[in-house]
């Protein structure tokens, strides 16, 4: 059984998305608030959480970006929130995915079954990736710019080494989004420039001089080596 958190204070929520989950090979734990979330989080060792953004205590926001300075375990967020704002932000801050309510519970679960192959695809046994003074280590998850250490989201990992796999080749947004976040994401295609962003901004505390990510106008980005 695959380990799943949902967090959610609606008690009908909470049973729905079990009545899913446990035939779909998921062993499930609840929280009804976000401080409940957390402590559950880092007392387990859950392999996929679903997230609620309306919680007392802490709300969904706040435990996402909590998490995810912690781990790279995947998040998808449920709200009844529809704004395109709310999308943005979630996974701005790490999400994987962003279900809006009302939805239908095998719905969720393809979600997750997505993410979770996304990330095993990820995941494959790759050699370390090196441009310039940038090493990538895929096993690990681990990025250093030099002997520095860069902390990055699991998305952001995944969009740099696939950057770095491919120096100098442009990727369309679309492309990015099909590679990345999989055919059957239905959200904007401007998260692509929001992870970017953060991206480029994380990377820019590190001192290189010898590579960057480049926007090529009207068509993408693309990892850019100097000679």
């Amino acid at each position: 059984m695959i380990p799943m958190l949902i967090a959610d204070d609606n008690a009908a929520i909470i049973d729905i998305l079990t009545t899913f989950a446990t035939p779909a090979g998921f062993s499930v734990t609840a929280a009804r608030d976000g401080e409940e979330a957390l402590r559950l989080f880092r007392g387990g060792n859950f392999e996929v959480i679903l997230l609620d953004v309306t919680m007392p205590k802490l709300d969904g926001f706040t435990v996402c970006r909590t998490i995810r300075a912690e781990s790279n375990v995947p998040i998808l967020m449920i709200t009844a929130r529809g704004e395109d704002y709310d999308r943005i932000m979630g996974l701005d801050i790490g999400a994987d995915d962003y279900i809006v309510k009302p939805f239908s519970g095998a719905e969720v679960m393809a979600r997750v079954r997505a993410v979770l192959r996304r990330l095993e695809r990820a995941a494959d046994a790759r050699h370390t990736i090196v441009c310039g003074s940038l090493s990538l280590f895929p096993d690990e998850a681990r990025a250093l710019i030099g002997d520095q250490t860069v902390a990055l989201t699991k998305k952001e990992f995944d969009l740099l080494c696939l950057f770095a796999e491919n120096k100098g080749r442009v990727f369309s947004r679309d492309h990015l989004l099909d590679r990345l976040w999989g055919w059957d994401y239905e959200g904007d295609a401007r998260t692509v420039d929001t992870h970017i962003k953060r991206l480029r901004a994380k990377l820019a505390s590190h001192a290189h001089g010898d590579w960057d990510i480049r926007t090529v106008r009207g068509v993408g980005y693309a990892l850019e080596v100097a000679p």
